[in-house]
């Protein structure tokens, strides 16, 4: 699933092809990517320019000139490819924005969605969630006061939206595998010690996913030299070697989700 630094790699990346650029078609291949009826969608989303783009944990916000917003969830297996359409993967398109001759394709979108809201409505939809960890006012005292009287595994509490917001199953095990803390330790816990490296892991992982471009594999563009840099030390590499002592790398099933660590120097 993209996670934070996917979501910001495309939020650039599309921020520098379709800001000012007007929707000059819609072509919708499966209704429940979206929450109102094909025609109305269409209807109101065509011809529109798109304002801003921005990110909020693993959303995308498409501001349009008439103040609606088309809120975008990749989910699981959800990607996106912006180019003509000659050159759009062959796989199955559930959504096609136009703009003239190019087009946005929202790929794999069974789980995921793009809807129309008013920007009320996508205010409602973030209510819940946590702090964006990457955001310069959240410190590590911020962090600290965030952990505080918290319980459970620190993986489960990672990956917990209303707790932090874009951390996903795949940079919650490289950020525990850079701290050196197993993923099942309690946060309670966790000494003073231990919350500060926490805390400069997820600052060093996210901002290390953010300048490779993440780990979608797709590129977003032909020619996109940009999407897709990012090597897990550990994640999704189970049996290799752990990059930091060479003992093999395993997989344990935490909170129903597959977890990658380092039994070796993990802690």
């Amino acid at each position: 699933m993209p996670e934070l630094p996917e979501m910001e790699t495309y939020k650039t990346l599309l921020s520098s092809l379709i800001i000012g650029k007007k929707i000059t078609d819609v072509a919708i291949q499966r209704e429940k990517s979206i929450n109102i009826p094909v025609d109305s969608f269409t209807t109101q989303v065509t011809n529109q320019t798109i304002k801003t783009i921005t990110r909020r944990a693993k959303h995308l916000v498409f501001q349009l000139q008439d103040g609606s917003c088309l809120l975008l969830h990749l989910m699981l297996g959800g990607w996106m490819f912006f180019g003509k359409e000659e050159d759009k993967p062959d796989r199955t398109i559930q959504v096609k924005l136009s703009f003239g001759e190019q087009h946005l394709f929202f790929i794999g979108l069974r789980l995921g969605y793009l809807h129309l809201l008013s920007p009320e409505m996508v205010d409602e939809e973030f209510e819940k969630l946590g702090p964006e960890p990457i955001d310069p006012q959240f410190t590590i005292v911020a962090f600290q006061q965030l952990m505080q009287n918290r319980k459970g595994a620190i993986k489960t509490t990672l990956i917990n939206q209303e707790v932090l917001a874009g951390i996903g199953n795949g940079y919650s095990d490289e950020i525990l595998w850079h701290a050196e803390i197993l993923p099942d330790k309690k946060i309670n816990d966790l000494d003073n010690q231990q919350v500060t490296r926490l805390y400069n892991s997820m600052q060093f992982i996210l901002q290390r996913g953010l300048k490779q471009g993440g780990y979608m594999e797709n590129p977003l563009y032909k020619g996109d030299g940009k999407t897709g840099g990012y090597q897990f030390y550990v994640h999704a590499r189970e049996g290799e070697e752990c990059p930091r002592c060479r003992a093999p790398i395993v997989i344990e099933e935490i909170s129903s989700r597959k977890t990658y660590f380092c039994q070796s120097c993990q802690h």
